[in-house]
């Protein structure tokens, strides 16, 4: 029998989707809901479930750039082929989205255990939603926001994918949050830090899936709640995406960090009073 109903799925599913591109932390609200629902959150069979459905996310954002990934892995292809061509931005780019994806790859494999044992306590979640709110808060108030896509290069890449090891490690941190601020403290503008957090997201988002799918199968998540689950996650984030570019196009992420923190002292005393457990 399945650990995670239909029902259940739908619900994670539209939770994954709401959260994984916000800068809010879709593995901590996972979690909560998780908690919430009464279903064990260190199960392998949950832990796979979470990370096959961000799957459906990482589509929605395929979908999304869909243009934007053709003329990336078009101008990549052409350069790979055709030296004059190597100099062209999105060829670049497209080698700074693949060295970036690497530490977090070498850290995730590397402290696998750390991660999915003590790392994931919702005290953990609660503690990282409220310090990520205050590096966020800083981040959107230092930075000049005055450098666009275009002016982005490898070192913003490197230093931008490897803050994604921050939500790896503290689940609440938020990887949306923690790449976003760290382009903010670069001095990108808000809409250039949101989109390249998208593009860095991909290959680590769709490897950790892929990478977990072996569990979520084969351990009692069952294949009717992973499919009904990625399938919202899908849909509900394909709109929260043209929500969110919309949004920092004219707005601060200050809203985010009042919501984040809010969350955590509710966490906070959820755990405290034994409502929930971590």
């Amino acid at each position: 029998m399945s650990v995670i109903s239909v029902g259940q799925a739908v619900v994670l599913g539209a939770v994954e989707g709401v959260t994984e591109f916000l800068p809010v932390s879709s593995t901590g609200h996972l979690k909560i809901v998780e908690g919430l629902m009464g279903i064990p959150v260190d199960d392998d069979a949950v832990v796979g479930f979470s990370a096959v459905i961000q799957v459906g996310a990482i589509a929605a954002v395929l979908v999304y750039f869909f243009k934007d990934i053709v003329r990336i892995v078009s101008a990549w292809g052409r350069g790979l082929r055709n030296r004059e061509e190597r100099y062209r931005h999105d060829y670049q780019f497209a080698w700074w989205v693949i060295c970036a994806t690497i530490p977090i790859v070498v850290v995730g494999l590397a402290a696998k255990p750390l991660i999915e044992g003590p790392l994931a306590s919702l005290w953990v979640v609660a503690g990282s939603l409220i310090v990520g709110s205050g590096v966020m808060w800083a981040a959107d108030r230092r930075g000049r926001h005055k450098r666009g896509e275009d002016d982005t290069s490898f070192k913003d890449a490197m230093l931008v994918g490897s803050s994604q090891i921050l939500a790896l490690l503290f689940p609440g941190f938020s990887r949306s949050g923690a790449t976003m601020s760290t382009a903010l403290l670069l001095d990108l503008d808000r809409v250039a830090a949101t989109r390249l957090s998208f593009f860095l997201g991909i290959p680590a988002l769709t490897g950790a899936g892929l990478y977990e799918l072996k569990d979520a199968l084969g351990t009692g998540a069952g294949a009717a709640p992973l499919a009904v689950g990625t399938l919202v996650s899908f849909v509900v984030a394909y709109a929260s995406i043209a929500w969110l570019l919309k949004f920092v196009a004219k707005h601060s992420f200050t809203a985010f960090v009042i919501y984040r923190i809010v969350v955590g002292v509710l966490l906070f005393g959820l755990l405290g009073a034994g409502v929930l457990h971590s």
